[in-house]
C-alpha cells in the first residue's frame, strides 16, 4: 500500500526521535482528527502514517492512538550493555507503570533478566517513599512525653515486599505468559480428610483425631515410634465407640476393655479425658465414654492409682454441672474410681483440696468425698470425717469435712439412718463454731440429715436441739435461715407433745420473718411453715388464730408469683394450711384475687383452689361462697391471655366437685363457652371445647339434657376447623356429649354425624385422629344400626391407614374400633379387608392388622374367623403366613379358655409351621404354642400339647436369639400346662452331653424349671446308684412314694 510521504506522524517525525520527552508546539489537536493506518513492510518495520487535519492545531501526545505491533523485534526494543540511553516516544512516557507486570515487561538478553532504568527508577522512588521511619523523624512528629519507645521481638525481621518481588524476578529466567504458584496448604473449609474407617466425623472431633484421618490401619507404622502407634490405636478404638454402629462400637469397646492393661493408664487417660471434656460432646456420646472409663477402671484396678489426681481433676466439675445426665455420670465415675483405687489412695489426692481457699473446688471436694462414702460406705469414711470436721488448722477444713456429711445426706437418702447418731456428734460441735460460715452449714447438714431420715431418728438430735434453739434467737439472715431450716425438719420428727410446743415457740420467729424482701429466706420460711403445719401435734385452732392471718398478709401478693420456685412453694404450704384448717376457709381467703389485675396472680389463686378442692372436695363450701367463687372462675376463665391450661383444669376441677349445686350457674356457662367458640382466636375456641369435654358429666347429672343436645349441635357446624389442634378439641367435646347423652337423643342424629368423621379420618394429626377414631369407635359400640353397612366398611378402608400411626393409642383405639365395627356388621366383611392387609410390606401395619383379626375373632367368636384365617395361611407368601401366625398367637392370647375348642382344629398348622425352614415361622408358632398351654390349663388338652412339645423342642440349638427367647417361652408355657416333670425328662438326655454349646442351653432350660417349680421336681429325679462314699439312693422318699 502506498503511503503518502506527506502525512507526517509522531512515529516518523525525526525531531521527536531526538527529543522523545518534548511535544510539538504546534496548535493543539482533537484525538479524533487522525485515524492511524497500519501497514507491514516485507521487513517488518513500521510505516503507519496519519493524515493532517486541515486546521493547524496544537499537537499533544494524546491525540494518536499507537498501533498495535505484533513483531517481538518492533515491540521490545534491544539493548546493549554500557551503550546509550534508550529513547522512548511519546506514548511510552504517557502509559502509567503496570507494577504487577513488572516481571512480565522485563525484556531479555542472552537469556538474562534486564531491568530497564526506568523501572528501577520507579522501584527506587517506592522504595523511598515506604522506608521505615527514624527515631529522630519520629521524634520531631510525636510528643516525648507519654510515649514509650518498645523494642521489637526477637527474631522480629522486617518484610519488604517490594524489594522480595525484586529479588524473585531477577531470579527466575521467564518470558511471556507463566502459572503463578500458589500455596495449596489453605484451608477453604473444605474436608479434604476421607473418612476413617468409613465413620462419619463432626468437625469438633478433628481436633482430637487429627492424627489418625486420612491413615488407614497400619499405614505409615514403620515411621512411628511404639507409644505414637499405642496412641493412634487407641485414637481408632475411641472414634468406633463414640461414632461407630452398635456392632463396631461393641467389638471396639471389648478390644479396648481387653487390652487395657496392655495399653496402659497412662496412654488410655491421655486421649479419654480431653475427649470427655470437649463442649460439644452429646449425652449420649458422654455416657458411651462413661462406660468406656467404667470398664478400664475396673479392668486396670489399683495401676491407676497414679492418675487419680488427673482423673479428679477432670471429672469432679461435672459434679455441680447443670446438666443432670453429666452430675449422674460424674458419680458412677468417681465411685468406680474409688473401688479401683481404694480409699487410701482418695483420701489422700483429695486431701490438699479440703482446705483451699476455692469455694467451688471445696464444694466439688466435698461432693466426691460423698460419692467415695456411697461406693465405700459410711463406716470406713467416718474416721476421716471425724478429723476434718474437728481440724483446729483450719475453719475451711471444718466447713468442707460438714458440708461432706450434708451431701452424704442428700445422696445416700435414709441409708444414713444406721450412721445418723455419728454423723451428727461428728459435726454437732460446728453449731458453736466462732466462723459464722461453718456455723451455717452445720445447720444445713443438720437439716440435710433430718430430712434423709424422716421419720425417724430423733433421739439422735437431742444434743444439738439446744444450739439450735439459742441459735434462732441470735442469729439474723442467712445463719437465722438455715437455724430455722434445721428446726423445721427436725420438729417433724417429734411426738405430737413436743412437737406441738417447738412449733409454738418457732413460730414466734417465723412469723416476725413474714415480712422479710430476701427470696431465699422467703423459701425456707415456706418450708418450715409447711413442715410445721403438716405436723401431727399442731392444733387447727392455733394454726387458724395465729399464723393464717400473718401469712395470708404477707405471702399473698402479687410479687410471689413472679418467681416460679415461691410459686410454687407458696401453692404447697397453701395446701398444708387448708388440710388444717379446711379447704373453705383458705378458699374463702382468696377467692376475691381471682378478679385481680395481674394475670399471672390470678394464675397462681386458681392453682391454689384447683388443688384445694380436688384434694378435699367442695362439702364445705357454702352458697356464698359458691357464687362468688364461680363468678371469679368465669371471670379469671374469659381474661386470660396465655396458653397454659391453669384455668381450663381449675374451672373443670370446680364444676366437678360443685356436682348438681353448679346447675343455676349452667347456663351461664355455657353461654360463656358458646361465645368464646365463635372466637376469632384458635385458642380459645380450643379451650371453649376443652371446657366442654371437662363439665359434659356434670351437665348430663344436672339433667341438662336440652342444653347438651344444642351444644353437639354447635359443635357439628365447627367440624370444619382448620386449626386441628381446634379440631381434636372439638371431637372430643362431641366425644364426651355422645358418651352422656347416649344415641338416641343426640342431635345431630349418628346418620348425619358419622359421615361428616369418615374424611375427618384422613387427618394427619394425632389428636384429631385419636379423638375422630375414638367417636367413631363408641358409636359403632353403642349406636351402629343407625348407619348403613357400606359406610362402616368405608371406615374400615380409612382405619387401615390408621394402623400405621406413630402414636400407639392412635393404633389400640384403630385396632378396637374394627372389633366394634365386626360386631355391629359381622366380621366376614371385616376380615376380608384385614386379611388383604396382611400382604402389604410394612411391617408395622401387618402386626396391628393381626391384633385387630384376633380382636375381631375375641369379639364375634373365634369359628367365625379361623377357616378364613387358616385358609390364608395356604397362600405361599412369607408375610401372609407370619401374619397368620402371629394372628393365632394373639387370638389365643385373647380368647384365653375359649381355645380349648380350637386346639385340635390349628394343630396341623402349627406343626407344618414349626417345621419351616424361615425361622420367623418357627418363632412365631412357639409364641402360639405358648399362648395356648397357658389358657387350656388344667381343660384335658395334654394329648395335643405334648405332641406340639415334639415339635417345638428340636428349636433348643437356634442361634438366633428372637427364636430362643420364643422357645424357652413356649417351654415355659408347656411346663405350665404338663407340669415340670414331662420338660425335666426332655432335659435330662443334655445335662452332660460332650458339647459344651449342647450342656449350655440344657442347663439353662433346667434353671428355669429349678427356679419355678424346684418342689415339684424331686419325686421326678432319676434314679443314681450309690458310688463307693456318695450315697444317692433315697429310700425314705422311694418308700413314701
Amino acid at each position: 500500500m502506498e503511503v503518502d510521504k506527506n502525512q507526517v506522524s509522531e512515529w516518523d517525525d525525526s525531531e521527536l526521535k531526538k527529543k522523545p520527552s518534548t511535544v510539538s508546539a504546534t496548535p493543539r489537536r482533537n484525538r479524533w482528527d487522525e485515524t492511524p493506518v497500519s501497514s507491514s513492510g516485507a521487513t517488518g518495520g513500521f510505516k503507519g502514517t496519519v493524515a493532517d487535519t486541515p486546521n493547524n492545531k496544537r499537537k499533544s501526545r494524546w491525540d494518536e492512538t499507537p498501533l498495535n505491533v505484533t513483531s517481538q523485534t518492533q515491540a521490545t526494543p534491544m539493548y546493549n550493555l554500557g551503550g546509550a540511553t534508550p529513547k522512548y516516544d511519546g506514548s511510552q512516557v504517557a502509559m502509567t507503570p503496570n507494577y504487577s507486570g513488572l516481571v512480565k515487561q522485563t525484556p531479555m538478553i542472552g537469556g538474562q533478566m534486564m531491568l530497564d532504568p526506568q523501572q528501577l527508577q520507579i522501584q527506587r522512588d517506592i522504595e523511598e517513599r515506604n522506608k521505615p521511619w527514624t527515631d529522630e523523624e519520629l521524634n520531631s512528629l510525636l510528643p516525648s512525653d507519654g510515649y514509650e519507645i518498645l523494642t521489637p521481638p526477637a527474631g522480629y525481621v522486617p518484610l519488604v515486599t517490594p524489594a522480595r518481588k525484586m529479588a524473585l524476578a531477577s531470579q527466575t529466567p521467564v518470558s511471556g505468559f507463566f502459572i503463578q504458584d500458589e500455596n495449596r496448604k489453605q484451608d477453604y473449609g473444605i474436608d479434604t480428610q476421607g473418612p476413617v474407617d468409613g465413620l462419619s466425623m463432626k468437625p469438633e472431633d478433628k481436633v482430637y483425631f487429627e492424627k489418625i484421618l486420612g491413615s488407614g490401619d497400619g499405614e505409615g507404622e514403620e515411621n512411628l515410634s511404639p507409644e505414637e502407634i499405642k496412641e493412634r490405636r487407641i485414637m481408632k478404638l475411641l472414634l468406633r465407640i463414640k461414632n461407630g454402629t452398635p456392632p463396631m462400637r461393641k467389638q471396639a469397646l471389648r478390644h479396648l476393655t481387653d487390652r487395657a492393661k496392655e495399653f496402659g493408664p497412662s496412654a488410655l487417660f491421655n486421649q479419654i479425658l480431653p475427649l470427655f471434656t470437649s463442649q460439644s460432646l452429646e449425652d449420649q456420646e458422654r455416657h458411651l465414654l462413661v462406660k468406656v472409663i467404667d470398664r478400664i477402671l475396673y479392668k486396670l484396678d489399683d495401676l491407676v492409682r497414679p492418675y487419680v489426681r488427673k482423673i479428679l481433676s477432670v471429672i469432679e466439675p461435672y459434679l455441680i454441672d447443670q446438666n443432670y445426665y453429666a452430675r449422674i455420670e460424674a458419680r458412677e465415675i468417681i465411685s468406680n474410681l474409688s473401688k479401683a483405687a481404694g480409699l487410701a489412695c482418695m483420701t489422700a489426692k483429695m486431701r490438699p483440696d479440703i482446705d483451699s481457699p476455692e469455694e467451688d473446688i471445696r464444694n466439688t471436694t466435698a461432693r466426691a468425698f460423698a460419692v467415695v462414702a456411697s461406693a465405700l460406705g459410711i463406716p470406713s469414711l467416718m474416721p476421716f470425717l471425724k478429723a476434718v470436721c474437728k481440724s483446729k488448722k483450719s475453719w475451711a477444713a471444718r466447713h468442707t469435712g460438714i458440708k461432706i456429711v450434708q451431701q452424704i445426706a442428700i445422696l445416700m437418702g435414709c441409708a444414713i439412718l444406721p450412721h445418723l447418731k455419728s454423723l451428727v456428734e461428728i459435726i454437732g460441735h460446728g453449731l458453736e463454731d466462732k466462723e459464722p460460715k461453718v456455723k451455717t452449714i452445720t445447720a444445713l447438714a443438720i437439716a440435710a440429715l433430718a430430712e434423709a431420715a424422716t421419720p425417724y431418728g430423733i433421739e439422735s438430735f437431742d444434743p444439738v436441739l439446744k444450739p439450735l434453739w439459742y441459735g434462732i434467737r441470735l442469729y439474723k439472715e442467712k445463719g437465722l435461715a438455715a437455724f430455722l431450716k434445721a428446726i423445721g425438719f427436725i420438729i417433724p420428727l417429734m411426738d405430737e407433745g413436743h412437737a406441738s410446743y417447738y412449733t409454738e415457740q418457732v413460730m414466734l420467729t417465723l412469723i416476725n420473718e413474714f415480712k422479710t424482701s430476701e427470696d431465699e429466706m422467703k423459701k425456707i420460711v415456706l418450708k418450715v411453715v409447711k413442715q410445721c403445719v403438716s405436723t401431727n401435734g399442731v392444733k387447727p385452732q392455733y394454726v387458724r388464730e395465729k399464723i393464717v392471718p400473718e401469712f395470708f398478709k404477707h405471702f399473698w401478693v402479687r410479687r410471689m408469683a413472679l418467681d416460679k420456685r415461691n410459686y410454687k412453694l407458696l401453692v404447697e404450704t397453701t395446701m398444708e394450711l387448708a388440710n388444717s384448717v379446711g379447704g373453705g376457709e383458705i378458699v374463702a381467703l382468696i377467692v376475691d384475687d381471682l378478679k385481680d389485675e395481674s394475670e399471672a396472680y390470678r394464675k397462681m389463686v386458681m392453682e391454689a383452689i384447683d388443688k384445694i378442692i380436688s384434694t378435699l372436695g367442695a362439702a364445705d363450701i357454702g352458697p356464698r361462697l359458691e357464687d362468688q367463687l364461680i363468678d371469679g372462675i368465669l371471670y379469671a376463665f374469659q381474661e386470660q391471655s396465655d396458653e397454659s391450661s391453669v384455668m381450663l383444669n381449675g374451672f373443670g376441677t370446680v364444676v366437678l366437685a360443685m356436682g348438681t349445686r353448679i346447675k343455676p350457674h349452667l347456663t351461664t356457662i355455657t353461654t360463656c363457652i358458646k361465645w368464646r367458640l365463635n372466637n376469632k382466636s384458635a385458642k380459645v375456641r380450643q379451650q371453649a371445647a376443652d371446657l366442654i369435654s371437662h363439665i359434659a358429666v356434670v351437665m348430663h347429672a344436672c339433667g341438662e339434657e336440652q342444653l347438651m343436645s344444642h351444644l353437639g349441635l354447635i359443635l357439628y357446624e365447627y367440624l370444619g376447623e382448620e386449626y386441628p389442634e381446634v379440631l381434636g378439641s372439638i371431637l372430643g367435646a362431641l366425644k364426651s356429649i355422645v358418651n352422656v347423652i347416649g344415641m338416641t337423643k343426640m342431635t345431630p342424629p349418628i346418620k348425619d354425624l358419622l359421615p361428616r368423621l369418615t374424611p375427618i379420618l384422613k387427618n394427619r394429626h394425632e389428636k384429631v385422629q385419636e379423638n375422630c377414631i375414638d367417636l367413631v369407635g363408641r358409636i359403632a359400640d353403642r349406636g351402629a344400626d343407625f348407619v348403613l353397612e357400606r359406610e362402616w366398611m368405608r371406615i374400615c378402608f380409612e382405619l387401615l391407614d390408621m394402623l400405621k400411626a406413630h402414636k400407639k393409642g392412635i393404633r389400640r383405639a384403630a385396632v378396637n374400633t374394627f372389633g366394634y365395627i365386626a360386631k355391629a356388621i359381622g366380621p366376614h366383611d371385616v376380615l376380608a379387608t384385614l386379611l388383604n392387609n396382611l400382604k402389604v410390606q410394612d411391617r408395622q401395619n401387618r402386626v396391628c392388622t393381626t391384633v385387630a383379626i384376633a380382636i375381631v375373632a375375641e369379639t364375634c367368636a373365634p369359628y367365625t374367623v379361623l377357616p378364613g384365617l387358616m385358609n390364608e395361611y395356604r397362600i405361599p407368601e412369607l408375610n401372609v403366613q407370619n401374619g397368620v401366625l402371629k394372628s393365632l398367637s394373639f387370638l389365643f392370647e385373647y380368647i384365653g379358655e375359649m381355645g380349648k375348642d380350637y386346639i385340635y382344629a390349628v394343630t396341623p398348622l402349627l406343626e407344618d409351621a414349626l417345621m419351616d425352614r424361615d425361622a420367623v415361622h418357627r418363632q412365631t408358632a412357639c409364641s402360639t404354642v405358648k399362648h395356648m398351654s397357658l389358657g387350656v390349663v388344667g381343660l384335658g388338652c395334654e394329648d395335643s400339647l405334648v405332641h406340639l412339645l415334639n415339635f417345638v423342642w428340636p428349636n433348643i440349638f437356634e442361634t438366633s436369639p428372637h427364636v430362643i427367647n420364643a422357645f424357652l417361652e413356649a417351654i415355659e408355657g408347656l411346663r405350665v400346662a404338663l407340669g415340670p416333670t414331662i420338660i425335666l425328662q426332655y432335659t435330662l438326655q443334655g445335662l452332660f452331653h460332650p458339647s459344651r454349646k449342647v450342656r449350655n442351653i440344657y442347663w439353662k432350660v433346667f434353671n428355669m424349671l429349678y427356679i419355678s417349680s424346684q418342689s415339684s421336681l424331686i419325686p421326678s429325679y432319676p434314679k443314681v446308684l450309690n458310688e463307693g462314699p456318695n450315697t444317692y439312693q433315697r429310700y425314705e422318699l422311694e418308700y413314701i412314694i
